[in-house]
């Protein structure tokens, strides 16, 4: 029904910067919240940022004055703006969107199928 699918990530040196896309696709009626998650190697995925429909964010203490959190409410798409990047910071991306989708007015969260952010020291 919906599909999300991100892009951007990579390998960048600490101190250094990457912006991560995720467009969402589909029988989508409306998108409410989008956000992006992360799970780095042996730990529980985590919460890095959401963005409602009307632009209120939140993020994580982490990754607060370092990453931005964005969306094209036209094109459904949620970017993530990170600066400053932290070897911590290495894990994989997801992508999580809270879709009412059409014809039924279901909603339910969908989520990508990830990106790596690898952070070197």
């Amino acid at each position: 029904q919906v599909q999300l699918v991100e892009s951007g990530g990579g390998l960048v040196q600490a101190g250094g910067s990457l912006r991560l896309s995720c467009a969402a696709s589909g029988s989508i009626f409306i998108i409410n919240r989008m956000g992006w998650y992360r799970q780095a190697p042996g730990k529980q995925r985590e919460l890095v940022a959401t963005i409602t429909s009307g632009g209120s964010t939140n993020y994580v203490d982490s990754v607060k004055g370092r990453f931005t959190i964005s969306r094209d409410n036209v094109k459904n798409t949620v970017y993530l703006q990170m600066n400053s990047l932290k070897p911590e910071d290495t894990a994989v991306y997801y992508c999580n969107a809270h879709v009412v989708v059409t014809p039924v007015n279901d909603a339910k969260d969908y989520w990508g199928k990830g990106t790596l952010v690898t952070v070197s020291s």
